[in-house]
């Protein structure tokens, strides 16, 4: 069971300490034409980072799941002992003719969780929680370590940006009831101090990617 929800308060009021983040510098353009590609994005606990990206105008599908670890431990009470390898994780089905990678990129850092907190998110502690983008193929690893740069030098961030940036061997889908959360439980006091206030911010930050 998640924390208790006087710690939830607490850790929820702390925030995000960053600046503004920028847009990708020199992003490549966008295909003229539909297409269909996949993004696996790790930030916390994937109740919340897979409703930001299933708000996202271009996202098709969000599945959340496991990446890092083997498929005989893709479980979630092996994975939630913290030494599996695996993280929470999602897997981003999109257009990238109506929203690119390096625009999945920006809504991450920006408020789908923060990348400066090590090995935890909030009040989720242990390496199943790091931050980390799993990348498909070499453009997805170039265009994500060019863009940690371009924040770290920016100092977008108060601290250094700690994201993992490593290869996509597997992506395991986790249990049915971890799908799709946030709408099925959007009362559940977990849901409501840690995840909903990311919907208001991607609405706030990004109103013309945002689709209710």
């Amino acid at each position: 069971m998640r924390w208790t929800l006087l710690m939830l308060s607490l850790l929820a009021a702390g925030g995000i300490t960053r600046a503004a983040v920028p847009d990708y510098a020199g992003a490549p353009p966008k295909p003229a034409t539909a297409g269909e590609a996949t993004a696996v994005f790790a930030g916390g606990c994937f109740w919340g980072v897979d409703a930001v990206f299933k708000h996202v105008k271009g996202v098709t599908n969000v599945v959340s799941g496991y990446s890092g670890g083997s498929a005989a431990t893709a479980k979630y009470m092996l994975v939630g002992t913290g030494t599996t390898g695996h993280a929470e994780s999602v897997k981003v089905t999109y257009d990238p003719s109506k929203v690119g990678y390096t625009d999945l990129l920006k809504v991450f850092f920006t408020v789908a969780h923060d990348p400066t907190q090590l090995n935890r998110q909030g009040p989720d502690v242990g390496t199943q929680y790091r931050s980390a983008i799993f990348y498909a193929n070499p453009e997805q690893k170039e265009l994500a370590q060019r863009y940690i740069a371009q924040l770290n030098a920016a100092k977008a961030f108060r601290k250094p940006i700690v994201t993992e940036v490593a290869p996509l061997d597997k992506f395991y889908a986790a249990e049915d009831y971890h799908q799709n959360y946030l709408a099925l439980h959007p009362d559940q006091p977990y849901i409501v101090y840690n995840d909903l206030p990311k919907l208001d911010e991607l609405k706030k930050q990004f109103p013309a990617w945002y689709k209710p």
